[in-house]
């Protein structure tokens, strides 16, 4: 089946697995191609199409044209110039998502040199180590608290390389611009021009669920081409008369990535640093897609449930979201009955189109990635009228290497290579992807290249999954996560994860029992949803946390979910026994990274007490026997 089929079946489980699906370019690009001309082919065309919303007043966007966003672009550039900036020298970019961090992106890149990303929760240790090892000559901090940190990092490790930092919020970046008055238009041109499209772009750090973070080396080609090809599967989505708001960390590729490729398809961004704010812009922004991580969707579901709850609508909600899945299920099956359809109406008008005014009114597709959304979810949202494509992908790979399109379009897969990419299913299981995506090498690090690519020059992801006979990608783990119990069976642990996660009250999920007799978890309880649900409960919305996981009743709440987790693995792979921990896992704590994922090996070394304690305790109850 090609890639411009359309895919409406989800497949049998015993229909035939394929090992590899590759979905060749659609577009020719000429190899001279930098990503900078993706901007000067949208001024070129049409000047005054609007490219940006910037948010100066709360609730009040001012909007940018691609003319507009060049010129600002240029004279930055020519600062940066003129503060000794060389071709291929690297800018380091510290701040959170803002409108200014894509106007110095790319001002850097028509500077001629390198973006390299840094967290703004990054500590100093870990900025030293990034300043350090890509080399970075000058930094961009957004606030005070970020250049005391850089000043820290530099003092600290002892960094003499930093020739300036300059502070996003306050009048340096004018300074920046008059200082380049002297640099002219040929000069910024000629640097603009010189990359192609195998010269680097880009250093990204990878947040690392293990060990320092590594460098990867990420060209034009990677997200200039990738661009290109992906606009022909999602023109739908991301065009000239489409928009969203980024609020995911633009260090982070994903968001990166979304940002490069609405430029090339002349789409409206607009920036939100502060989550809290979300509602709010959507509401004033009006996007007409967005980008997230699971866990945003899941909290979209669960504030609306909770909301419908204590408005003692629950059960007409609870109604509605059945019916939404019901729908979204028969209809990617190709049918949907009379009966179905007459409900479905129904909901959209009493529950459907209130949950559409919270994103703005205007949304009708997202984009997921970075951990699995979960069938149920996916069908939920696809119920309701916004088609979340599911895509899988990694900093190496420049976001995505596979996603769903609105033409291709299996709920509960990630989705079919984008075209001028491939993946394989190694004999073990592992994911294997090449293409355009597909990033050149590690910083400083040329001995990881045999473990990271195969002798064939296939990447090597870490991940397990499989492909089906259609080429849709499904993930089943991370290879390096498989638990091996003591009794020898494989646990794949994100399949019971995600799911416990999903539940309105639970925060973070970390599955145990590497070598251990049996499968537990350690569970984190979500502040922000708590206080409205406890008086359900009958439960003081100020109760302390010290008491809330003690609690028999939040206690049983959370048996309930684990026993529907367990229900989708064998007995052998299920959770017999969970401990509710009373601090959160974060970012700060060490056991987040910045984009959400958990660092397992740094919570099981963290909770080693707490997970030997809980086997001793469930041993003692056995009477020994565990």
């Amino acid at each position: 089946m090609t890639a411009a089929a359309t895919h409406t079946a989800g497949g049998s489980s015993d229909a035939p697995l394929r090992a590899e699906h590759s979905v060749p370019r659609i577009v020719e690009v000429e190899p001279e191609l930098n990503i900078t001309d993706l901007l000067e082919r949208q001024v070129a065309a049409d000047p005054d199409n609007v490219l940006f919303g910037r948010q100066l007043i709360p609730g009040e966007w001012t909007d940018i044209t691609a003319a507009a966003f060049r010129e600002d672009v240029t004279a930055l550039a020519k600062g940066l110039i003129a503060r000794g900036v060389e071709p291929g020298d690297r800018v380091a970019l510290m701040a959170a998502t803002r409108y200014e961090w894509t106007l110095l992106d790319f001002a850097i890149w028509y500077a001629g040199a390198v973006t390299v990303p840094i967290y703004e929760t990054s500590s100093p240790s870990q900025i030293a180590w990034i300043i350090q090892d890509a080399g970075v000559s000058i930094v961009f901090a957004e606030k005070d608290q970020h250049l005391r940190a850089v000043d820290r990092a530099i003092v600290d490790e002892n960094l003499d390389g930093v020739a300036h930092i300059f502070l996003i919020e306050g009048e340096d970046l004018e300074e920046l611009r008059s200082a380049g008055a002297q640099i002219s238009d040929e000069e910024v041109e000629s640097r603009r021009s010189r990359a192609g499209l195998e010269d680097l772009a880009t250093i990204i750090y990878t947040s690392g669920t293990t060990g320092r973070p590594k460098g990867c080396e990420l060209t034009h080609g990677n997200f200039a081409d990738l661009s290109i090809q992906a606009m022909t599967s999602l023109q739908a989505v991301i065009n000239k008369e489409a928009s969203t708001v980024l609020f995911i960390p633009l260090a982070h590729v994903f968001a990166r990535f979304i940002s490069v490729i609405c430029v090339a398809a002349g789409a409206r961004v607009g920036h939100t640093g502060d989550i809290k704010q979300l509602v709010d812009d959507l509401g004033t922004f009006r996007p007409t897609f967005l980008l997230a991580v699971p866990r945003v969707f899941e909290k979209i579901y669960n504030a609306a449930m909770m909301k419908a709850e204590n408005d003692g609508k629950g059960k007409i909600f609870a109604k509605a979201a059945e019916t939404a899945i019901e729908w979204s299920r028969a209809q990617q099956a190709g049918r949907v009955p009379l009966g179905l359809s007459l409900k479905h109406a129904l909901f959209a008008r009493l529950v459907y189109s209130k949950l559409h005014a919270r994103m703005g009114g205007r949304v009708t597709h997202a984009v997921s990635g970075g951990s699995p959304l979960g069938a149920r979810l996916g069908h939920f949202f696809h119920g309701i009228g916004v088609q979340i494509m599911e895509g899988y992908g990694l900093t190496e790979t420049t976001a995505p290497i596979t996603v769903n399109t609105p033409e291709n379009y299996k709920i509960g897969t990630v989705g079919i290579p984008l075209p001028g990419c491939a993946v394989k299913i190694a004999e073990d299981g592992e994911i294997l992807g090449k293409g355009i995506c597909v990033f050149s090498s590690y910083r400083n690090w040329p001995e990881l290249a045999q473990e990271t690519f195969t002798e064939d020059g296939w990447f090597r992801t870490g991940d397990v999954g499989t492909l089906d006979e259609d080429g849709f990608l499904t993930i089943t783990g991370r290879k390096k996560e498989i638990l091996v119990t003591a009794g020898g069976k494989n646990v794949s642990p994100a399949q019971l994860e995600d799911q416990i996660r999903a539940d309105a009250i639970v925060s973070q999920v970390v599955v145990v029992g590497d070598d251990r007799p049996f499968v537990a978890a350690l569970i984190t309880l979500d502040p922000e949803t708590l206080p409205t649900w406890l008086p359900r409960l009958g439960l003081d919305p100020q109760t302390p946390m010290s008491e809330l996981v003690e609690n028999p009743q939040i206690r049983e709440h959370l048996q309930s979910v684990v026993d529907r987790a367990n229900e989708s693995v064998s007995r052998a792979e299920s959770i017999r026994v969970f401990k509710v921990l009373e601090q959160d896992f974060t970012i700060d704590s060490g056991h987040l990274t910045p984009s959400m994922k958990i660092r397992r090996s740094n919570v099981v070394k963290d909770y080693a007490d707490v997970v030997d304690e809980l086997y001793r305790d469930a041993a003692q109850k056995r009477g020994g026997t565990g």
